[in-house]
């Protein structure tokens, strides 16, 4: 694979009403490592909501305050990603999307242009959802369907997700100490695609079921999708890295790497 799509959720780069500096600096470490493997690399990253909260204690229930979050978080988040990617002579680029521009061929082609440009002089587009102006999309799924799209419309190999869920199950495992592992999922049933969202952390907005929402949108049209844990990187490294699939579930119609 060349080409990466690395989604990260608020989960897993704040804790305790503040930004997790240590897990977003060691998404940056995964980042450089890709890139000198020659990978190219688009991450999505949530957080914009709750890294304005870090700065400003506005009401997250109130739409329009939830907007101002945003636009006050977007720039501090990406000013944290240019300072730590600045540490392996990265840059990055900030790109707001949001379902609509996705529904439009020629704003789609103009993402997908700009998209390729910064690719090919090595540098790494972070997009986020246009919290800002969209309101029905603040509850789009936490970026995850966001990122499928971003990984299908913009030629990606495969779409990784970071997330504080390690992989998916047969069962929940908070519930079933027995819960296995399904390393490779090859189709998804209505019921699972379904089911009632649950997300973890007062920021999140999405949970294991828009993350099978990803995956099945992006296997219907031929590609495939990895999750993996944003709090340990050791399974996307083996997976991404060393090719080997240690940890983690990988949503193929055909199993590949």
């Amino acid at each position: 694979m060349k080409r990466v799509v690395l989604k990260v959720g608020s989960h897993v780069l704040t804790e305790d009403g503040d930004i997790a500096h240590d897990r977003l600096s060691a998404l940056v470490d995964l980042i450089a490592a890709l890139h000198k493997d020659n990978k190219e690399v688009i991450l999505v990253s949530s957080g914009a909501v709750a890294a304005g909260y870090t700065q400003i204690r506005l009401n997250r229930s109130d739409v329009a305050d939830k907007q101002a979050l945003a636009a006050i978080g977007q720039p501090y988040l990406l000013k944290i990603y240019q300072t730590q990617f600045a540490h392996y002579g990265i840059l990055s680029a900030q790109i707001l999307l949001s379902a609509d521009d996705f529904d439009s061929r020629k704003r789609t082609e103009h993402a997908r242009t700009a998209v390729e440009r910064l690719l090919s002089h090595k540098v790494v587009p972070i997009v986020n959802e246009n919290d800002v102006v969209a309101t029905e999309e603040l509850v789009f799924g936490d970026n995850d369907r966001l990122s499928a799209h971003v990984a299908h419309y913009f030629d990606a190999d495969i779409l990784v997700i970071l997330s504080d869920i390690d992989a998916y199950y047969d069962k929940d495992p908070h519930r079933y100490s027995d819960a296995k592992i399904r390393k490779i999922v090859t189709e998804l049933t209505h019921e699972e695609l379904e089911d009632e969202c649950s997300a973890h952390g007062e920021f999140a907005t999405g949970g294991i079921v828009t993350k099978l929402q990803a995956a099945n949108f992006l296997m219907k049209r031929g590609g495939q999708m990895f999750l993996s844990s944003g709090f340990d990187l050791s399974d996307a490294y083996s997976f991404l890295i060393d090719g080997v699939h240690r940890g983690g579930t990988l949503f193929a119609t055909e199993a590949r790497h």
